[in-house]
């Protein structure tokens, strides 16, 4: 099979969320693609049947489907989109002898025309009686999240409501006018410079619902004492869950709410009223989620101060709320979710040994049950819907591809996969069966006394301990509360193509294993992580899997940190390396991104542990670097903010390693649109070739060259 190009990249397909239908016999899902001409990304909405009778059918073909959600009937499918029509779409490359059609509408249907981008709102589709997606909301500021109400005549909706001089102001700082603030959290990556709009819980009456015209803040019932509030507010919402009693959400009410990551869960009448706090603001909670008998609430809770403490799923009965998962010493996986199968039991995920598992809890007994094995170990749960008797999981399989599955939830607990087990769809099959795809295993080593786990991705033909050592590069996880588990992925694909071994990596500080393994790291970056991951690169070269003379780096965020930790500690580990959107002095980083209270939480102020912070800080080592850095950041990246990639590039280039800096201007902590994750796989994979002893052209397939040359 052929090298994977890089701009294949373009006929991609990313599966998203999953959701059920309440009869079990359809689901929904979205997926990202990409528009080669108009360089963006467009995200589709599809249904298929859970047995596999037919292919996925395509509901929306205009750019913009999130959070699909179904009517209690199962007979509508509402969604979030900003939209102003639905137009033709056209996603993927054209083969060379389809012609160009129609090149009206080059707006993509997004409502462009020169005027201001319309708002997400909810839509849906009324699949009973067929027809195009009807508009629900109309509200000023855009609708946020939603959930139906249990009679299927109302939603509820999360939605800002500015007061008349916050609109001022709003449309003052659309046409270029200042940045006025005096919140502390005074910005949040993906969502700019804050504000002071609180978004308020808003009920959508039943002739919305039923195809009158779309509700606002003027027509819904505002709820007023169901409102949003904290330091991250902007990007979680208030998570609202309609149950039989009531309506369920987070928000915070203490004092200084932009220096606390605590979030509470409230309960509201749909009819109004005072909310009330069923938690006591001492955790981080997230994603209320009723029984179907509105008897009890389950929700993830968080420590606010030390993120290495497992977050807990907890069942509310409505007296007290108490933890299941307490004595698991495992974490809810990252944006868990609650999938009620009765009155009594519930699913959920969680991070067990670098897997995402199922677990089943009984609310009850306070008890839980890992299950699920046919998962095996070298795929990964990513997505996860339940309703009537059919579970749909998103699974993700490095050669396989990412797509929804269906099986009886019954069968969720079989030893083995079962022959119920039912792929909805092959997104990705064009590029799996044309091109070549990864093979992979998973590794361990020993480090001060650790056993330290890995995945490891290689070429089909690629044999180890047999074939000949290989080029290798280490690619770094985030977080660095994170775990690596294996997974289909465009890039890994495109560096194993090209003969690389990918190596990941789950040090000492990521999650999954434990409290104790997290906590080793906290409050001493650039410790522990640093040497497991030297440690795991030279047991890979005494296998003899490994040329230790051709080692990149790799890794985004926390990988990108953590590379200026080896590349300062471990000079002759790396032969180059590629740190992307990383923090490397986190004195200066303090207050110009949007994670001050992790670092307060984790280090204290920087006025008052100086010490600690120069430690973790690569900076503070610059002059021992030798390893060539490509340093990437994205211009309006406010989790690790571009001042501190430009002030990597410029200390290393004074130490005196080649450096090549690439800033993308209004990315934020992200890859980004098609054409630059293209020109970031270009960058890396170029940088790769120009720095490795084997390759006698490197510039044979530079893409400056032929720039240059174009």
């Amino acid at each position: 099979m052929s090298e994977l190009p890089l701009d294949a990249y373009y006929d991609l397909t990313q599966v998203g969320e999953v959701a059920v239908s309440p009869d079990g016999e359809r689901a929904a899902f979205t997926t990202t693609e990409y528009d080669p001409d108009a360089d963006e990304s467009v995200a589709s909405l599809f249904v298929v049947p859970t047995d596999g009778s037919r292919d996925p059918h395509r509901l929306t073909r205009v750019a913009g489907a999130s959070s699909p959600q179904w009517s209690p009937d199962g007979d509508r499918l509402a969604f979030l989109a900003a939209r102003d029509e639905d137009n033709d779409l056209r996603v993927g490359r054209e083969s060379e002898d389809e012609e160009d059609e129609d090149d009206e509408g080059e707006n993509g249907g997004n409502g462009a025309n020169g005027e201001e981008e319309p708002k997400s709102q909810v839509w849906t589709f009324d699949l009973a009686l067929g027809g195009d997606a009807a508009q629900l909301t109309a509200f000023e500021e855009g609708v946020r999240e939603f959930d139906w109400a249990p009679d299927g005549e109302r939603l509820v909706v999360t939605a800002r409501d500015p007061t008349d001089a916050e609109s001022a102001y709003l449309e003052n700082r659309r046409d270029g006018g200042p940045v006025e603030t005096e919140r502390v959290q005074h910005k949040l990556d993906g969502a700019g410079y804050l504000d002071t709009v609180t978004s308020y819980l808003f009920v959508v009456g039943e002739d919305a619902v039923r195809g009158g015209d779309a509700a606002d803040a003027e027509s819904a019932r505002k709820l007023e004492d169901a409102y949003g509030r904290g330091a991250f507010e902007g990007l979680s919402g208030l998570q609202p869950d309609w149950g039989e009693d009531g309506i369920a959400f987070v928000s915070y009410r203490g004092e200084d709410p932009d220096s606390t990551l605590v979030t509470d869960v409230f309960t509201v009448s749909p009819e109004g009223g005072e909310a009330t706090a069923i938690t006591d603001g001492d955790m981080t909670c997230n994603s209320p989620t009723w029984s179907p008998d509105g008897e009890r609430l389950a929700f993830s809770a968080g420590d606010d101060t030390n993120w290495c403490i497992p977050t807990e799923a907890r069942v509310w009965d409505g007296e007290e709320h108490v933890s299941v998962t307490d004595d698991l010493d495992r974490t809810l996986a990252r944006g868990s979710s609650f999938q009620w199968v009765d009155d009594e039991t519930f699913y959920t995920l969680v991070g067990d040994e670098a897997r995402t598992r199922v677990l089943e809890c009984d609310a009850v007994d306070a008890d839980w049950e890992r299950t699920f094995e046919a998962q095996g170990d070298d795929r990964a749960v990513a997505g996860f819907s339940i309703d009537g008797d059919t579970a749909v999981l998103g699974l993700s399989h490095p050669s396989e591809g990412h797509d929804p599955y269906a099986l009886p939830v019954d069968d969720l607990d079989a030893a083995e996969e079962p022959e119920s087990l039912t792929r909805l769809s092959a997104v990705n099959a064009d590029l799996t069966e044309e091109y070549e795809m990864p093979e992979v295993r998973r590794v361990t080593f020993e480090n001060d006394g650790w056993e330290i786990s890995g995945v490891l991705y290689h070429p089909p033909e690629y044999e180890p301990g047999e074939s000949d050592p290989a080029p290798t590069v280490c690619a770094i996880h985030g977080g660095p509360v994170s775990y690596d588990e294996p997974v289909f992925d465009f890039t890994h694909a495109a560096f194993t193509s090209r003969g690389y071994l990918v190596f990941r990596p789950n040090y000492r500080g990521g999650s999954s294993f434990g409290r104790k393994f997290c906590e080793t790291l906290h409050g001493q970056w650039g410790t522990v992580e640093a040497s497991d991951i030297a440690a795991g690169i030279e047991d890979l070269v005494d296998r003899g899997w490994t040329d230790p003379d051709r080692v990149f780096g790799h890794g985004f965020s926390y990988g990108g940190i953590a590379q200026g930790y080896l590349v300062t500690q471990y000079p002759d580990l790396l032969t180059a390396a590629a740190p992307e959107h990383g923090i490397y002095d986190l004195r200066s980083a303090y207050g110009t991104d949007d994670s001050h209270i992790w670092m307060e939480n984790e280090y204290g102020y920087p006025w008052e542990n100086q010490d600690a912070i120069d430690a973790s800080s690569a900076i503070t080592d610059i002059g021992n670097v030798e390893t060539p850095l490509l340093v990437a950041a994205g211009g309006e990246d406010w989790r690790c903010p571009p001042s501190q990639s430009e002030q990597l590039y410029v200390a290393a280039q004074q130490a005196g390693a080649e450096c090549r800096l690439v800033v993308y201007g209004d990315e934020h902590h992200n890859v980004g649109d098609p054409d630059r994750a293209i020109h970031r796989l270009e960058e890396i994979t170029s940088w790769y070739r120009r720095h490795d002893p084997d390759v006698t052209d490197p510039d044979a397939d530079d893409p400056h060259d032929r720039a240059a040359e174009e």
